[in-house]
């Protein structure tokens, strides 16, 4: 059969690959210049392509959108399968302790240059700047127009076009209804004293609480002060989990953070006055109970207790009390989104109701099949959006 894959990233290609080494002539038309650009971008450009997490019942978990879609899938193809496939092809990889992998290079041309090659390997033909600007279907046929005036006609489609405009746009004209695009994965706009001068600090374990109109959402992880506001895995998770809510509050919210994770109130109440007790003469500015970054606690003090120096003998009640609020549950105002261009990535895209997880095959246009991102699927970062790619791409790409 004739297969045309419109999309040259992750999906696209792990997709073309599958069709081409079941037998297929397969063309895959990319609109830019040049294929697999996010590949090469994520991960810092070390290319985080999977998360340790082997169980599809667990895996599910990592997707604030379509893990309960995405659970049969996973037991077909899933992180163990992807790293068998990169291996069977020379790429070797690694575990980090929070569970993303990289292939060993730590280097995401490593990926790139393996996916081109399999794609070669397969016979797959390659178009770039390969606009797609309508796609129709006859009763077993497409007819493909390309944006120079071309004509291509296919059995089958693979819609891997990400969370461009242009993909939903397609989708669209051929029936199905697209769940409205909103960004996920960014980080938090916040103008705050207690921050503006910390950009680089980071605390390896927080609690966090994102209060918004409609929700509150929780998360725990590291958290980065940067220059215009809050970022890190922790609010990054946040963001995809409340995707929807900060879109529809226009990003207002508010960010309640405990910055000592795990300690409750009167946990951290105890060890404040236990550390008094035991350090009556050292300055509260200086002398911490805990070993968070000394910047931090010097502008949480700060704003908590007062100018400094201040004796921990000296400290009283309703100072001690609004730096057990600061350390407990600082709040802090988002007032918009911040841009993280590697990770970029949509909540939104083909409704899931109408697709056929055995196959990623449309329910409405037979012979139309879809794989990444353009389904409205998106997972936390990780890894889990890339394995998201692999696998449904690896299902639509044997199941044409």
């Amino acid at each position: 059969m004739k297969v045309i894959v419109i999309g040259g990233g992750a999906a696209g290609f792990f997709g073309a690959i599958a069709a081409a080494e079941s037998g297929h002539e397969v063309t895959i038309l990319e609109a830019a210049s040049s294929v697999l650009a996010k590949v090469r971008v994520s991960g810092g450009g070390r290319c985080n392509l999977t998360h340790s997490c082997f169980e599809p019942r667990e895996l599910v978990n990592s997707y604030p959108r379509g893990g309960k879609a995405l659970r049969g899938p996973f037991t077909r193809f899933q992180p163990t399968d992807t790293i068998s496939w990169f291996e069977s092809r020379g790429v070797q990889t690694k575990t980090e302790t929070d569970g993303r992998m990289f292939p060993t290079t730590d280097d995401s041309a490593t990926i790139v240059n393996c996916l081109q090659t399999a794609a070669e390997n397969a016979g797959v033909l390659i178009r770039l700047r390969a606009n797609v600007s309508s796609i129709q279907k006859t009763d077993s046929l497409f007819f493909v127009t390309l944006q120079s005036g071309e004509t291509m006609q296919a059995d089958r489609i693979l819609l891997a076009t990400g969370g461009s405009r242009a993909g939903f746009e397609l989708t669209s004209a051929l029936g199905h209804q697209i769940v409205p695009p909103v960004p996920s994965l960014f980080t938090f706009k916040v103008q705050d004293p207690r921050i503006e001068n910390l950009p680089g600090v980071a605390v390896e374990h927080v609690d966090c609480q994102l209060v918004t109109d409609a929700k509150t959402f929780s998360q725990s992880g590291p958290i980065l002060v940067t220059h215009w506001g809050l970022s890190g895995p922790a609010v990054l998770k946040l963001s995809a989990w409340a995707a929807r809510e900060l879109h529809d509050s226009n990003y207002n919210a508010t960010l309640r953070i405990n910055w000592l994770s795990g300690s409750s109130a009167d946990q951290i109440r105890a060890q404040l006055n236990s550390f008094k007790a035991a350090h009556p003469k050292k300055t509260v500015d200086v002398a911490s109970p805990w070993s968070l970054p000394k910047r931090l606690w010097k502008s949480l003090v700060d704003h908590a207790v007062g100018p400094q120096p201040v004796r921990w003998a000296e400290l009283s009640k309703k100072a001690t009390q609004a730096l057990l609020t600061e350390l407990s549950a600082g709040e802090f105002q988002v007032a918009g989104k911040g841009v993280f261009k590697e990770e970029f990535v949509t909540c939104g895209g083909v409704d899931l109701k109408e697709v056929d997880f055995r196959t990623m095959e449309s329910r409405i246009c037979p012979g139309l099949y879809f794989a990444g991102e353009i389904l409205d699927i998106d997972g936390i970062t990780g890894g889990f959006n890339f394995q998201n790619a692999w696998t449904t791409a690896w299902i639509a790409g044997n199941a044409m």
